[in-house]
């Protein structure tokens, strides 16, 4: 894929160009950004155009098959190994950096997620970045740059890439997919700009399951304690999509304080579900929409701290239904 043919991202695509058609690019770049809205494609046109003898990344070319098919010898990736980014394998692309190009230009490593490298593997790479060679160029891609090294950060040239705007997705999800338009405005708001959330596995929570989370969720009552322990291991259970239904909870919360508030339903998350929206603002004030939106946060912040899942949700959902 070429730097055209990427939706967005006009200024970083822009920044790329004029730094290869002058021969100025830099050594190291922090691609950063939410995840799943392009940062790895730019930097896989970056690539290509890098290594394309035409110098655009013309997709026919061997050098620009090879990229794309993950197998040209001088692209290297650099991906957690489990739950972290290891010294021995930042040691191993060290050493296949200390090599001259065997077909291109120079040695290109794409580092996947760097801000899970562990401080080990961070200072490792930060010799690299300190003493860089003239062959070798590094491009970081991470969605919480903040928890990067800040030295490997200080060295490296960032490259910040928003979201695309929700009316934007939208419009190509209605082109791209069998879906109507509250679906198209469903998807886009609760995938926020994230093509690979919209396009992926969170396509079928977004759509599908959904409802059926809002309606268990809505339904617990704080006199009834089983249902709610039932729902919390339930929930704990999901550990790979567990903050994408926060999202979801968050959402709807977050439409009923705007109907609180007297805003359109154009501006609600949960375009079709306006009738139980009405119906279940009735029953709370701002100040208890503030408090359990702010709870649904704090959950998450927990999850980030690796606290034990099931005990997040059993305290998130006793105060939803408080």
């Amino acid at each position: 894929m070429t730097f055209a043919h990427i939706l967005g991202h006009k200024r970083q695509k822009d920044i790329l160009r004029r730094a290869i058609d002058t021969d100025r690019l830099a050594h190291a770049y922090l691609f950063e950004g939410a995840e799943g809205i392009g940062k790895r494609l730019v930097a896989l046109a970056l690539v290509r155009a890098i290594f394309c003898p035409e110098g655009q990344g013309c997709g026919d070319c061997p050098a620009c098959r090879k990229v794309d098919h993950y197998n040209h010898p001088d692209l290297h990736l650099l991906e957690p190994d489990g739950s972290s980014i290891k010294i021995e394998q930042v040691r191993a692309i060290q050493r296949e950096l200390s090599y001259r190009p065997l077909e291109a230009p120079k040695k290109i490593c794409l580092i996947e997620a760097a801000d899970k490298m562990n401080p080990a593997a961070a200072n490792a790479l930060l010799k690299t970045l300190e003493e860089p060679t003239g062959e070798a160029l590094l491009i970081l891609l991470s969605s919480r740059p903040d928890r990067v090294l800040s030295t490997i950060r200080s060295r490296c040239q960032r490259l910040p890439f928003a979201r695309l705007s929700r009316d934007r997705l939208k419009n190509v999800l209605l082109e791209q997919l069998d879906i109507d338009e509250a679906q198209g405005h469903i998807l886009a708001a609760l995938s926020e700009g994230s093509f690979k959330k919209a396009l992926g596995k969170d396509r079928e929570l977004y759509l599908d399951r959904r409802k059926e989370i809002l309606k268990e969720v809505t339904a617990l009552s704080s006199g009834s304690v089983l249902p709610l322990f039932d729902l919390a291991q339930k929930l704990a259970d999901e550990k790979d999509l567990l903050r994408d239904i926060l999202d979801i909870i968050q959402s709807f919360y977050r439409d009923l304080l705007l109907v609180r508030h007297g805003r359109p339903e154009s501006e609600l998350v949960n375009v079709d579900l306006c009738g139980k929206i009405e119906r279940v603002a009735k029953e709370h004030d701002v100040p208890s929409l503030l408090h359990k939106i702010e709870a649904i946060s704090a959950a998450r912040n927990q999850l980030d701290r690796n606290v034990n899942r099931q005990l997040a949700m059993e305290v998130l959902l006793m105060r939803l239904a408080a």
